[in-house]
């Protein structure tokens, strides 16, 4: 699930080279590139659709079963029009040195929206993406091209497993934004999964989960114990009308075994065109409330959004 709305990333963000300035036309000339009407098409248990902005000529929502997933701009993948992924555009700005290429996997597809964010604002950056729809790959792939410049690999099976066959200490950065029917599978909400994740990153590497739930945000509150377990650092950032229990929306995690640059994580979330709100620490514990910690044997999906969470 995700809101629209706003403007592109962080600060690396706004640097542009000759090239991808040369390369523009040809990164907006895929088949979707060139259609004005939507495109609708099966994919694996569900229906994908591509719906053009009328605001930008090569850009693109993906829905699945009328959730929106994703937002592309193939003339300029910087920008970010959801305000989740801009929040995740503004972790990846801050976890390395402006530009620095960095090892980024992605557990869910989409449209690879923050895997084209990292290769435009990180050259030389080497991406993973992990996502499960081997047919919703092929129609992005198809519809809405990568750079091919870009160091972005795809591979077509479940998050979980695929992590698994990574190596140990590989990444520097591990992006969690898996959704089926709209809801988090069971399996990737537990520690045991999130043991997997820290075993692929490096010391010091980062963990961003995409989460949603609305009230009572037992499942969000769930999500923070379960994390606190194998990570020392954390932070969440939501709208206030989330944090308040008032709407369904969505929240992004972030983790770490070092410190979080949580003082500019905080000042960029609260000048987004959407504000949201940043806790850690004590304030963070406090609203966890003494929830339990999620294992695979207890573990359940995200909760289904109410249907006026994409009205």
């Amino acid at each position: 699930m995700a809101r629209r709305g706003g403007s592109g990333g962080g600060a690396g963000a706004r640097k542009r080279s000759d090239r991808k300035a040369e390369n523009r036309t040809e990164r907006g000339a895929g088949r979707a590139g060139r259609r004005t009407e939507p495109l609708a098409e099966p994919v694996d248990g569900s229906l994908a659709e591509l719906v053009p902005d009328r605001e930008r000529p090569h850009a693109w929502t993906l829905t699945l079963d009328g959730a929106p997933q994703s937002h592309v701009d193939l003339d300029d993948p910087t920008f970010l029009s959801f305000e989740y992924q801009r929040r995740i555009g503004h972790i990846a700005d801050l976890v390395a040195p402006p530009g620095q290429p960095l090892h980024v996997v992605h557990l869910g597809g989409g449209a690879f929206t923050l895997a084209r964010y990292i290769a435009a604002t990180r050259p030389r950056s080497t991406q993973q993406v992990i996502e499960v729809d081997a047919a919703l790959v092929e129609l992005v792939r198809r519809e809405l091209p990568l750079d091919p410049q870009a160091r972005i690999r795809v591979r077509a099976t479940d998050a979980r497993a695929g992590l698994g066959k990574l190596q140990d200490g590989w990444a520097d950065l591990v992006i969690a934004d898996v959704f089926s029917g709209a809801r988090t599978p069971a399996h990737l909400t537990s520690t045991e999964f999130l043991a997997e994740v820290r075993r692929v990153l490096k010391p010091g590497g980062s963990y961003v989960a995409n989460l949603a739930d609305g009230p009572p945000l037992t499942h969000l509150r769930g999500q923070i114990a379960t994390a606190a377990t194998v990570f020392p650092e954390l932070a969440l950032a939501a709208d206030p009308t989330v944090w308040r229990g008032r709407r369904f929306g969505n929240a992004v995690l972030l983790a770490s075994d070092l410190p979080l640059k949580v003082a500019e994580l905080t000042r960029r979330v609260a000048t987004d065109p959407h504000p949201g709100r940043v806790e850690h620490g004590r304030a963070l514990a406090d609203f966890t409330g003494g929830a339990a910690a999620v294992n695979d044997a207890d573990a359940r999906p995200s909760p289904a959004p109410p249907p006026s969470a994409f009205g």
